[in-house]
Formats: structure tokens, sequence, C-alpha cells
């Protein structure tokens, strides 16, 4: 294993000594490897970087200080590159990038018999306590364990893309991945500024890709049926939806839509939105137990009693949005104000 000849000798100790944290094996080194490793480097951990390809492991650096530079100059990151570069190194051997890790990151593509040939492998280099994490965007995590000795720790971690600009990850164990695993999984990703969710039932595409494959299909639809184009598709979620949901998800977003929260909401356009599934051949109704448990959770989160507060911070919040949007055209809005003087 080498470190990336990119910079001097080591200049102390104070960052190992500021992060204590244990090291992290990344299997996989193309974009999504590359980014898990600047997430756990940058959080002080000393990563390995696994990858049988010797033109990308060549790549890995020159990828790994562009990434770093662009969070340096952004203000997104406090410690030199140098310094978090120092912390990753790169192999060609899963055996070697294993040594002493607390979690693997499997980071190869989305292929169920190439993800359980390497965890057939990590299983067998590992320690019971050493969490195996699949990066996988739809595969259950219980088709890449099955009838494996090490199905108790394999788990889906599955981020948003980059995972160093989108923190969320999904944390999709089986049913024999043991508690302590999960708990550990969640306090590690989190101890890495992410932001973990547990998904607690198994289903294709976990919530990420259930939630963005359902706004996908209506857009396809949309286009489809002649009802809008797609730039203007875009320009609804740009503009519009996907303002508030870069701060807050649909539920609260609805709740605060509504004098009276998500039970008003709910009671006011539920029969609207049922009648659009059925358009759609869906039938999953709004039932009153299922509003009611939707209630109950919003409720433990936001007081009605405190619900204008909660909307005069959306406005807030949708105020420094805008202003930021506002100072800096961005290149596709350009591309458009130079496209329509030349007609």
């Amino acid at each position: 294993m080498s470190e990336f000849p990119l910079a001097g000798p080591r200049r102390g100790t104070a960052s190992r000594t500021t992060y204590p944290r244990a090291p992290v094996a990344v299997v996989g080194g193309g974009s999504i490897g590359v980014a898990f490793a600047l997430v756990f480097a940058k959080a002080g951990h000393s990563v390995t970087i696994m990858d049988a390809d010797p033109q990308r492991r060549e790549a890995i650096p020159h990828e790994l200080r562009a990434k770093l530079e662009l969070l340096s100059a952004s203000g997104l990151t406090a410690e030199e590159p140098d310094r978090i570069i120092r912390r990753v190194g790169i192999t060609s051997t899963v055996r070697e990038a294993l040594s002493g890790a607390i979690l693997v990151q499997e980071c190869v593509p989305e292929r169920l018999d190439v993800k359980r040939r390497i965890f057939s492998e990590l299983g067998d280099l590992t320690a019971p306590e050493c969490i195996l994490a699949s990066s996988s965007s739809a595969i259950p995590a219980s088709r890449i364990a099955a009838e494996m000795d090490c199905d108790d720790r394999i788990i889906v971690a599955h981020p948003g893309n980059p995972p160093f600009l989108l923190p969320i990850i999904e944390l999709v164990p089986t049913e024999n991945t043991r508690s302590d695993i999960l708990e550990k999984s969640r306090a590690l990703y989190a101890g890495a500024g992410m932001s973990p969710v547990i998904v607690e039932r198994e289903v294709e595409g976990f919530l990420f890709n259930r939630l963005q494959g359902a706004v996908l299909r209506e857009a396809y639809a949309l286009v489809r049926d002649g009802v809008a184009t797609v730039e203007d598709i875009d320009t609804v979620m740009r503009d519009g939806l996907g303002r508030r949901w870069s701060f807050m998800g649909p539920f609260e977003t609805v709740d605060l839509n509504t004098h009276g929260g998500i039970s008003a909401h709910a009671e006011k356009m539920g029969p609207a939105y049922e009648r659009m599934g059925a358009e759609r051949g869906q039938h999953d109704p709004w039932t009153p137990d299922l509003v009611a448990e939707v209630n109950r959770q919003r409720r433990s989160v936001l007081a009605l009693e405190d619900w204008e507060d909660r909307v005069a911070w959306r406005d807030r919040r949708l105020i420094d949005l805008i202003t930021a949007i506002s100072g800096t055209a961005t290149p596709s809005t350009q591309e458009r104000e130079h496209e329509s003087t030349e007609r």
C-alpha cells in the first residue's frame, strides 16, 4: 500500500489527536469510493482505497485533491487538503485494505454477483466486530448476504451522490444484522458528518430512490401526455418544490402549508391526490389511520401552538435561499440567457 505521493512529510500528529478515529477501508475506487474516502478522511479516519485497476489507482489522488481543493476554496473544510490527503492510502489488494478496519465500505458496480463475491471475501478476512457496508442503490442487503456466515454484520449504507456534499446515508439492515452493528454504523457515519437514517424494512430502492422514482415516474408521464415540456417540469422543481425541499421534507412542507397542520392538509387535499394516483393506476388512499399516525409523528416534532413560528422560520429560510441564489447566475441560467439573446 502506498500513500499519495502528493505531499511532504507529516507535520506532527495533531490531526490524529483531534480525530481519534479507527481505520476505514473502501473497496472500489470509482466516483462513490473516492467520495466516501473524502468523507471519512475529512473526519479524521485513516482510509485505504482498494481498486484492482491500475488506471483507477493512478487517477484517485488527482480526483481526491481536486474535490478537496474545491471544498477548501468554498470554506467547507477547515483543514488544508494536504493534511486530509495524508490520511488516505491506495492498494490493489483487498487483504491489505482491510488491515485494522472497523468499517468496510463496498463501492463496486451494482451487480449482485460481483457484490456477493466481494462480501464473501470480506467475511473471511475481517473480524466479527467489523461492519460490512454496501453502497448498493437498490439491491437489498439480504440478497447480498444470503447464506453467508458474516450475514449478521452486513448492511446497505446507501449515500446520496456525491456523499461529501449530500450527507444523507440510508442504513438498511437484514433480518440477521446484529443491533450492535447497526448502532455502531449509525454512530460512525454520524461522527463523519453524515445524516444516517434507519430503513426499518427492506424495499427495493430504499427511501432515496423510491421518493426520487415517484417524482421521475410522474415527470415522464407528464411529458408523455403532452402536459408540459422537460424544461418546464424542471423549472417547477427548481424554482418551486426544490426550493422548499432543500431544507424541508414533504411532510413538513405540507404541514406548514395549511392552518391546522398536516391533518387539515390531508382533509382538504387527500381526495385530489387520490384521484391523481388513480389516473396512474395507483390506489394508495390516505386512510384516517394513516393520517392519524403521520399527524402524531409531526406533532411530536412540532406542536400546533408553535406552528406560526415555524412558518416564519420557513419564510426566513426561503429568503436566505433566494438571496444566495440571486447573488450568482448559475451556468445553466447564463446559457439560457445567452441563447435567448441569439434568437
